[in-house]
């Protein structure tokens, strides 16, 4: 059985969409257990509510939030993230920030680590978000996968849309109007299959 825990945050819900894609493509590979969980928010209401992100964000809200103890049960971790000026969010940054313990421990040494993103734009800095969630999971010492060629949608020149090797992605627009589509699902349903693959065979040792 290899444990894969998908860790997200979601203003307007594309990372939550591209988030269950993942976990779909996770639960195809017999015998994971996935579990789907948000980091904290860290923004007031009244800010949220101005923004428009209070309604999208219902249909998430029933997800538990994220301690940092679950991190250390699982054998893989998808960390979900949209783009801010090419960097993670402030909340994932964080929730992060708060998994000194599990450094100091060693805790995640070993663990499969992944990143899914978007942005507004099609070059809005997607690869550059994932890389700086890169630079924690080497930190914590993990093994890092993403989305490799093999996943041919990458390749596609026919429509605009994300993913690239660094990881699955989606393009959000700039008034955040633009759903995932199946092609950038497709990418995610195929990230959580590899990763939770690579976890179960290292599980294996």
């Amino acid at each position: 059985m290899g444990k894969v825990l998908i860790v997200f945050y979601s203003m307007f819900g594309h990372i939550h969409t591209m988030a269950e894609a993942v976990a779909e493509g996770a639960r195809g590979v017999p015998g994971t257990e996935v579990t789907m969980r948000r980091v904290p928010e860290t923004l007031p209401e009244d800010v949220l509510k101005k923004m428009g992100a209070i309604e999208p964000q219902k249909k998430f809200s029933h997800i538990p939030v994220c301690t940092v103890r679950e991190l250390a049960d699982a054998d893989a971790i998808l960390f979900g993230t949209p783009t801010r000026f090419g960097n993670m969010c402030g909340q994932m940054r964080q929730f992060l920030d708060a998994t000194g313990g599990l450094w100091k421990a060693g805790a995640l040494i070993g663990k499969v680590g992944s990143v899914f993103t978007s942005s507004a734009t099609q070059h809005g800095g997607q690869e550059s978000t994932i890389l700086s969630v890169h630079t924690t999971l080497l930190h914590h010492g993990m093994v890092i996968a993403g989305l490799p060629y093999s996943f041919d949608g990458q390749n596609r020149l026919d429509e605009i849309t994300g993913c690239s090797p660094y990881g699955a992605s989606t393009i959000a627009g700039n008034d955040a109007s633009r759903l995932p589509s199946e092609n950038e699902r497709a990418g995610a349903r195929f990230q959580g299959a590899y990763v939770a693959g690579i976890a179960q065979k290292l599980a294996r040792g």
